[in-house]
């Protein structure tokens, strides 16, 4: 660890005898320097170093004489400074404890107060200003960049500490070396400037000589990252050498560490699934010390590296994730939902935790976070009323200030899971608003997705149908993807479909008849084979014969029937067959499972607003739900229940 002495800025050793004044020193190198830079034809930002410099010596040299020992040593060696060789061991020696420098730097959020506090200090260790620097990353460094360039980077103490880290480069510890080069990078000190130059050829020596530990080379990774992106050679040679260490050894900081260097640098990993295996299997016995954050990064590179074998892993992760939730970060908590959708994860105790934690936390979220909590809800079918009724109120407080997408994210799964929350009446009063004001910022397939939920929920969006049925937007939807494939033809065939059935009163444009599907796909609602086989059996031997009854049966109306039941004027049950004489039509919706939300007898909209129009057809709708039938253990049992169903009071054949 070398140490570098604020009065010189420079880094030294305490065992030669070699002694010279600040002001020699510096007038020395300032002078070597100057020859070197004038027969390299030294850029300007080499020259403003130099004067960074010479300012340096009015800045740090206070004391006339602080006497300093130099020696080259390899490295990796620790390199020693101490203002004066005789005082080096008193306890006056101007020098502050690591762990003392490091608390009290962690307490300053402003750079300012970083530069005023490294003033104050004489002597400190090259650890110890790269901390500082890292510090300064810390509070100056957001999403969008470096917040003060020219406060940070044209400080004089900034600009005295990058002079002694380009110039000091191979007495530098790894820890020193390396994490000073992460910071700068960070702080977006030019790529192309000597410094960086310096510390990248002086940490790809060391890498060259297999010198660097392992955060050492996964902090040289993040910076070659952030440099030079996931094409640089030298990520390959790293990952190489992690191959070689001894991964049961490693820190969960270094575990993280080395999954996002993967993530990034190998794609998928395929190359490395050796190293990914092992790094699993170590993972798995240390899940229980992982932090929200690494257990978040951790799931988040798994579904990058597409490790779906590692089951044990990933279910490990998903079972600590659920005690966290209530300190993940936003960004934390994404990271989360996407990997467990990924991986095809959810209990019921997961659930729980974020019907605890959202309800508490929905003002205080991302608009993004809660559309990912609302994405994983809906694809997971969890109609979960205490976290919709939240993001309910969260859409009506904040909605003016979301983006479009964010709009859909909250409404959508609304329409999908077939539910309306207690503050529906002001929840699409407020839908309508914010459409009014930002309709022509929805992209188009945004729009009719959006739109289309409203009517499974029975909100007709008849202001904004003129829009959706014109010319212009349809031409719109088919120029981009997805273009009109057989789902987007649906929602539009289904909201023609909506506003002819459910709104007589329409009178604007109409669906034109090449933009209507022939059939409406029901991909999360598909047809129980095995109920539907049951049912099938309990009314043959209800009816007697197979020809009184047809299975999915296509409509001129673009649904299909599960199975049809023809009744005459007297209520016989005629064949399926016979299309005359036909009085009354009884459609059977054989509801399994999947047609209902997760856990629940709350059918979904799909298939609600599917019943709704069958209806208003004419057909007699009669639904079998699964939770009905599931404990009927044979024919004659099934077929009473359907005789009840569908024939409360008799029935007849006709013969």
């Amino acid at each position: 660890m070398a140490l570098i002495s604020q009065k010189s800025l420079q880094f030294c050793s305490s065992s030669t005898p070699v002694s010279r004044s600040i002001l020699a020193t510096l007038s020395k190198r300032l002078s070597l320097v100057s020859e070197q830079r004038q027969v390299q034809n030294c850029s300007s930002v080499a020259m403003r170093m130099l004067r960074v410099k010479e300012r340096s010596q009015y800045m740090f040299c206070r004391k006339k004489h602080v006497q300093l020992r130099l020696q080259s040593l390899p490295a990796n060696e620790t390199v020693h400074l101490c203002g004066d060789n005789e005082n080096c061991t008193k306890p006056n020696h101007p020098w502050m404890d690591e762990q003392l420098f490091f608390k009290k730097l962690n307490n300053l959020c402003t750079s300012e107060e970083i530069f005023y506090f490294l003033r104050s200090l004489k002597v400190m260790s090259d650890t110890m200003a790269s901390a500082a620097l890292q510090r300064i990353s810390e509070v100056e460094v957001d999403n969008s960049g470096l917040k003060d360039p020219e406060g940070v980077l044209e400080n004089d103490v900034f600009r005295a500490l990058c002079f002694q880290f380009e110039f000091e480069c191979p007495r530098l510890s790894n820890t020193g070396l390396l994490s000073a080069l992460q910071a700068l990078t960070r702080l977006r000190v030019d790529p192309q400037s000597s410094l960086i130059g310096s510390l990248l050829s002086e940490s790809e020596e060391r890498l060259r000589r297999g010198q660097l530990d392992t955060d050492s080379l996964c902090a040289l990774a993040e910076s070659l990252l952030e440099l030079e992106g996931p094409s640089c050679v030298t990520l390959q040679q790293i990952v190489n050498q992690l191959q070689e260490k001894d991964i049961e050894k490693w820190s969960p900081m270094e575990i993280v560490m080395v999954y996002k260097i993967l993530q990034v640098a190998v794609g998928e990993g395929k190359q490395y699934q050796n190293l990914l295996n092992r790094l699993n299997v170590v993972t798995l016995s240390i899940v229980s010390q992982l932090s929200p954050n690494f257990a978040s990064i951790i799931l988040n590179s798994l579904m990058v590296l597409d490790q779906t074998q590692a089951v044990s892993l990933v279910n490990a992760l998903y079972k600590h994730s659920v005690k966290h939730i209530p300190y993940f970060t936003d960004d934390e908590l994404v990271n989360v939902l996407e990997a467990l959708l990924y991986f095809g994860h959810h209990d019921q105790i997961f659930t729980e935790a974020l019907e605890t934690h959202i309800p508490k936390s929905i003002f205080a979220m991302h608009p993004q976070t809660v559309s990912k909590v609302m994405e994983y809800c809906c694809k997971k079918m969890i109609l979960s009323k205490p976290i919709f009724d939240a993001v309910a109120e969260g859409f009506i407080s904040d909605a003016d200030r979301f983006t479009t997408e964010q709009i859909a994210g909250y409404i959508i799964p609304f329409g999908t899971l077939n539910y309306l929350p207690p503050s529906a009446p002001s929840l699409f009063r407020k839908l309508e608003s914010v459409l009014h004001t930002h309709l022509s910022r929805f992209q188009p397939h945004t729009l009719l997705n959006l739109l289309h939920s409203c009517v499974l929920i029975q909100r007709y969006p008849l202001n904004f149908l003129p829009k959706i049925f014109s010319p212009y937007f349809l031409q719109k939807l088919q120029a981009q993807p997805p273009g009109l494939n057989r789902v987007v033809t649906s929602q539009l065939t289904q909201l023609f479909l909506t506003v002819t059935l459910e709104c007589p009163s329409y009178e604007g444009p109409k669906l034109p008849p090449k933009y209507q599907g022939k059939a409406f796909p029901t991909p999360h609602s598909s047809l129980d084979v095995h109920l539907h086989k049951r049912v099938k059996t309990g009314l043959i031997y209800l009816l007697k014969k197979r020809i009184y009854f047809a299975s999915k049966v296509s409509t001129p109306y673009f649904y299909t029937v599960d199975i049809e039941i023809k009744l005459d004027e007297g209520g016989f049950v005629l064949p399926a067959t016979q299309c005359e004489e036909v009085h009354r039509r009884i459609a059977l919706c054989v509801d399994g499972q999947n047609r209902f939300c997760a856990n629940s007898h709350n059918l979904l909209g799909e298939e609600a607003i599917k019943q709704r129009h069958l209806q208003l057809l004419g057909y007699e709708v009669v639904q079998i739900p699964f939770f009905e039938v599931q404990n009927l253990q044979n024919c004659r049992k099934m077929a009473e229940y359907l005789h009840k169903k569908i024939f409360p009071h008799t029935y007849g054949l006709c013969n």
